[in-house]
Formats: C-alpha cells, structure tokens, sequence
C-alpha cells in the first residue's frame, strides 16, 4: 500500500513562563492510501498536538512529517482539518460556508462553486443550503463543516474529535455518515477520539497513546467479521467487544 504520512521520530516540548512541558515523545507511526486510523490516548496526551503537527499548523521540536514524499513545512492543501466544533459562521448561509475555504484560497470559480452545491446535493444538504447555521440540527451542522472541508479537494482529513459536542444519538447517526461519506470519496482520515467503540467501529488501525509525554502503546490492526461495513454494523461484529476490552485495559493508567 502507498504511504500518505510519514511521521518520525517526532516529538514536543511546550515552553512556558512555568518551565517545559514534554507533550509528545519520540511518535513514528505510518499512514496508508485510504486508511481511516484512530488515535486514542488519555486526556492530555498529545493526541491534537499530533493531529496539529500533521496539518503543519505546528512545528515539532524535533522529528519529521512527511506527506506523500514530501516533508511538510507549514499547511497544504492537500491536508483537511474538521475540529470540535463546526465553527459555521452564523451570518454566512450554509453554502457560503461550505465555500469559504474556496475563498480564503482564491479558488471559488464557478466550478468549485458547482462541485460544492453538488455535494451538499449528494449528501442531504441541497435544499438548506441558503439557510443559516442556526437553522440547522447538530449533526446537519458537522454535515456542512464536513463539506467545507471536502470542498478544498483534500486527500487526507483530520477529524478532532468532531462528534462529541453531539447527543449520543446524533453522534452515532452522524459518525456513520461521515464515516460513509469518506470512503465513497476515497479519503485517508485520521480521527483522535476519547470514544473506545467509536474508534473501533471505524478504524482500520487504532494508535494507542501513553501518559504525557506520550509514546505509542500499541497498534491494533481492526479485522471485524461484518456482513456491511460501517461503523453501527461493526458493533454487533463478535470481535468488537475483544478489542475494546483490550485498549480499556491498555488506557488504564492502574494497569
């Protein structure tokens, strides 16, 4: 399989007024075309500064990003970041949301603006797309963060915990439609999550993280016995609930 991101030997250390704090350490991990790998850790882990440092939003102190070959030296189109929140600006409709990237690029051509319509088409959003964020449902709101997102043509995605400001209900219904909707556009995802079923519901890797300053614990490669592949349908796989005990164990810090 053809490697996406690179990450060696990174590590980082925040300085402060009250001295240094060691946040990540010595992280070498690989990416594959296509993949969606989770990153799960305890609280304060690491685990976004990683996410940041792939994006080229942060510099590590040391170690290396590479992607598709290439070491990454600030952000590029080719990486896209959905955060926590959907950051929708309230003022703006749906569809000028979703284009805002366009414009802040200095992309939106008549063409852009028909691929993005057409995906708000393709995925629910077409007939709210001169509405406002506050008009829209939770998960309609991530839905149009996610199209923001993939409207830059990115080929990998970074997913920040982008689910958990949702009810658990929401939350289910919303992580399967994403998760749907990047692997019919044949996107490489990496999500960070506290969520253990989550994680392994949708992953085909999952990266465990140590204590801060973390390390990487383990790598699970995910083989779920599924008649339809997704990630409610991998809940009721008989080895889901095998792996999920096994990284409970492994994020407890008594054991």
């Amino acid at each position: 399989m053809e490697k996406v991101v690179e990450l060696k030997d990174i590590s980082m250390t925040y300085h402060t007024l009250d001295g240094e704090t060691h946040a990540v350490k010595d992280i070498s991990f690989d990416i594959y075309n296509g993949e969606f790998v989770s990153i799960v850790g305890p609280s304060g882990c690491g685990k976004s500064t990683i996410l940041s440092i792939i994006a080229g939003i942060m510099k590590p102190t040391s170690g290396s990003v590479l992607i598709n070959g290439k070491q990454v030296d600030g952000t590029s189109d080719n990486v896209g970041y959905m955060l926590q929140k959907d950051h929708l600006f309230e003022w703006r409709t749906i569809i000028k949301n979703a284009v805002i990237g366009l414009e802040v690029k200095n992309k939106l051509s008549k063409s852009a603006l028909k691929d993005t319509e057409e995906l708000m088409e393709e995925y629910g959003l077409g007939e709210f797309k001169n509405h406002y964020p506050s008009q829209l449902s939770g998960g309609m709101r991530q839905r149009a963060a996610l199209i923001r997102t993939l409207a830059t043509s990115p080929d990998i995605l970074l997913l920040d915990e982008p689910y958990s400001a949702l009810d658990y209900q929401t939350r289910l219904a919303i992580s399967e439609e994403i998760w749907l909707i990047l692997k019919k556009e044949k996107k490489t995802a990496i999500l960070v999550t506290h969520d253990i079923a989550e994680a392994v519901a949708s992953s085909d890797r999952i990266i465990v993280l140590t204590n801060r300053p973390s390390c990487i614990k383990n790598i699970h490669v995910i083989e779920l016995n599924c008649n339809e592949k997704s990630p409610i349908k991998c809940r009721e796989a008989p080895e889901f609930r095998h792996y999920f005990n096994k990284i409970w164990k492994e994020l407890d810090v008594h054991v």
